[in-house]
């Protein structure tokens, strides 16, 4: 209702049962089912926007960004593999299944991401072809399903990520509707064809942090100790789900928060459970020190990751390194305006689609039907993820020397403020202004 109809009739919307939750109650009432679909939450969260760096003047000198060089590179997993992971940019690509996924976007992704020397990680559903193909660093990553899990592709993996949680649905499995089970992925996870997939929400073969460790013992003796081991949660009670990582073997932590998005789940997993992801690194970042692991044991940092900003600020608050998934896609051309007239025809519009369950993607990335695929060129997307990717980096770069950084992970806390005393208690630094950090005494 437009604020001059609101003027004339003197009618009040109400912000508890506002016209998009009675949209919904009438459609949970008309079909007894709950709402299912893709993306992250979409509510407003504190999040990096409410942070602010502070920039050198007279008590800081800054670095000339013409002349004198900010390092970006960092090392992954050197605690206990022979082969740790090196990356030329802090920044990597989250975990996305092929089947969620058609396999030319996994192609790209494995382009973008090694066109800048970068690692991107594969998923539910096993290793393509395709990717591992284009991947020069690949993650396996090790989950509930066990779905087109097999030992020669952990073999084949530069590090193996043991998934725990996502953050769009920690505690919750994860799913792949029967119509996007091709045959191929039928293949790959040992699935009827056509039938939905229901991944289940936990390991099969172990029930807590002592069985984790012996299955991470078996897994560095599957790859010889080669290659990185990397435990992945859903931010919720991410202090003492790190302690715990830390104390089962893990080389790597990745801490996933609420804003981090999912191919499907339930509408009210997505909006209602987890915690932000500004709310998370402090908290992961403490339990790390507490240890006197910060650093020997590196932290990535997931969930609605979107410019550099981000990641330098993600980097001040003591993160390694970040991941993104969201935004790489549509880096390769997710929801492009372009295609706004066939997403109308579906029943959404561009920037607002995110029923990629349904498999019916017009850009092609999200889904498996052949002609829709075809319409992605992996070569063109994965140039304009490399494209993105180098943005990231400069953007954070020139955050990092204006703090007066010669290498990204330089930035710290004491380079921030925030905006709302929500964010300064989140993030644990001082409420710009003041020296007032809310939570703690003076």
């Amino acid at each position: 209702m437009s604020n001059e109809l609101n003027e004339h009739t003197g009618l009040r919307e109400s912000a508890t049962f506002d016209r998009t939750t009675m949209a919904e109650i009438r459609r949970a009432a008309e079909t007894g089912i709950y709402d299912i679909r893709g993306f992250g939450a979409k509510r407003k969260l504190p999040h990096f926007d409410d942070l602010l760096f502070l920039g050198a003047s007279m008590s800081r000198y800054p670095l000339e960004g013409y002349r004198e060089k900010c390092n970006t590179s960092v090392t992954l997993g050197d605690r206990f593999a022979k082969k740790p992971i090196k990356l030329d940019i802090p920044i990597t690509i989250a975990g996305m299944s092929f089947g969620a996924l058609s396999a030319n976007a996994k192609e790209a992704l494995g382009r973008g991401a090694s066109e800048v020397g970068t690692s991107t990680t594969t998923g539910d559903g096993g290793m393509t072809a395709e990717e591992r193909g284009q991947s020069k660093k690949l993650i396996y990553q090790y989950l509930p399903s066990r779905y087109g899990m097999n030992p020669d592709d952990l073999r084949k993996a530069d590090a193996i990520e043991v998934v725990l949680g996502q953050g769009a649905k920690p505690g919750g499995g994860g799913m792949l509707l029967g119509q996007k089970i091709s045959d191929r992925v039928a293949q790959m996870r040992t699935l009827p064809k056509g039938i939905d997939q229901r991944s289940a929400c936990r390991h099969p073969d172990w029930t807590g942090p002592d069985d984790l460790a012996i299955k991470i013992q078996e897994l560095r003796e599957i790859t010889d100790w080669q290659v990185p081991i990397y435990i992945k949660v859903g931010a919720t009670r991410t202090y003492y789900d790190v302690k715990l990582a830390v104390k089962a073997g893990a080389d790597v932590v990745v801490i996933d928060g609420m804003q981090g998005g999912t191919a499907a789940t339930q509408e009210v997993f997505i909006e209602h459970v987890g915690i932000p992801t500004l709310a998370a690194i402090p908290q992961a970042v403490q339990a790390l020190q507490e240890m006197g692991m910060h650093r020997k044991v590196q932290l990535i940092v997931s969930g609605g990751i979107r410019n550099g900003a981000d990641v330098a600020k993600c980097m001040a608050l003591g993160a390694d390194a970040v991941a993104i998934g969201t935004a790489a896609l549509i880096a390769l051309g997710c929801n492009h305006p372009r295609y706004d007239e066939e997403f109308r025809k579906i029943g959404s519009a561009a920037g607002f689609y995110d029923d990629y369950q349904e498999g019916r993607d017009p850009a092609g990335i999200s889904t498996q039907d052949p002609e829709l695929s075809k319409r992605l060129d992996p070569v063109e997307a994965g140039h304009r993820l490399a494209n993105y990717l180098r943005v990231l980096t400069l953007e954070a770069q020139t955050l990092a020397r204006a703090c007066g950084k010669n290498d990204l992970r330089n930035l710290e806390p004491e380079d921030l403020v925030a905006l709302t005393v929500e964010s300064a208690a989140m993030a644990r630094v001082p409420l710009a202004g003041t020296c007032w950090i809310p939570g703690q005494s003076f």
